[in-house]
């Protein structure tokens, strides 16, 4: 442990009152990520600091308009989170998907995280609470991604949607699993047009209500806020951001979450 006290300029006495802790970041191997910034970064990415992870979430609303706040999702509407655990149906409209393989991301019934591959047509056979994300990891033969629309359902409300052509969902909304604190780092917002936009980020912690954590103005110009103390999230707490504008147009929004496990 780098132990030291200042006043006296020695290291560790069972009396010293005035000690100062020295904390680094480390990788698996024990290697220290001096300073932060992309070592740190990189090393996050890839897994290899013990008990850290990371997410970044993107969304996009392309019919945001003057009915109110909206959800930035690939819905036109307030998101609806689902409120009891269920196996996650996969469908699409389109039979020419029939086959197309999707992978779930997103917290089962104890708010663990879990990722299925379930294909269109099917159910998972993980009950989830939350999606977060889901991805084409097999398209339709002779295809590049997704030709049509797939439903992910969950006791048969949407849960999460893949847009034709888009490969993934859209969704600027997360879910902090259990046994995890969430610390919000980063967030970007943008509009496809000269338009007004109101941004709202916001939260809900476990059986509590939703707060709004930031609120953001702008007329077309894209907004960055980066947040030199992160906003602190406990476990099962949902998080998303949200919009409205005067005029019809496209909304998108991407923000940076890294992941902590909790002591014990």
């Amino acid at each position: 442990m780098a132990q030291f006290s200042v006043n006296r300029k020695s290291h560790y006495l069972s009396s010293n009152r005035d000690l100062h802790e020295v904390v680094m970041i480390a990788d698996k191997d024990g290697n220290i990520n001096s300073g932060g910034g992309a070592l740190t970064n990189i090393n996050l990415a890839r897994g290899l600091i013990e008990g850290y992870s990371s997410i970044n979430k993107f969304g996009y609303n392309e019919n945001l308009g003057n009915n109110g706040f909206e959800s930035i999702w690939d819905g036109s509407n307030i998101y609806s989170y689902p409120t009891s655990p269920a196996p996650c149906v996969v469908t699409s409209a389109n039979g020419d998907q029939n086959g197309v393989v999707v992978e779930i991301q997103g917290l089962d019934a104890g708010y663990n995280l879990t990722v299925e591959s379930v294909p269109v047509g099917s159910s998972s056979s993980t009950p989830f609470i939350r999606i977060f994300r889901a991805i084409v990891i097999t398209p339709p033969v002779g295809e590049e991604t997704n030709t049509a629309d797939i439903n992910l359902s969950i006791n048969g409300s949407i849960a999460a949607k893949i847009l034709d052509g888009a490969g993934q969902t859209l969704m600027a909304i997360y879910t902090i699993p259990a046994g995890k604190t969430g610390f919000l780092t980063k967030l970007f917002c943008s509009v496809d047009k000269s338009s007004d936009v109101a941004f709202r980020l916001m939260a809900r912690p476990e059986g509590g209500a939703f707060n709004v954590k930031g609120q953001f103005g702008t007329f077309g110009v894209p907004m960055t806020y980066e947040y030199t103390v992160p906003l602190v999230f406990t476990e099962k707490t949902d998080i998303e951001v949200r919009a409205e504008s005067g005029n019809t147009c496209g909304a998108g929004a991407i923000f940076d979450i890294i992941l902590v496990d909790n002591d014990g």
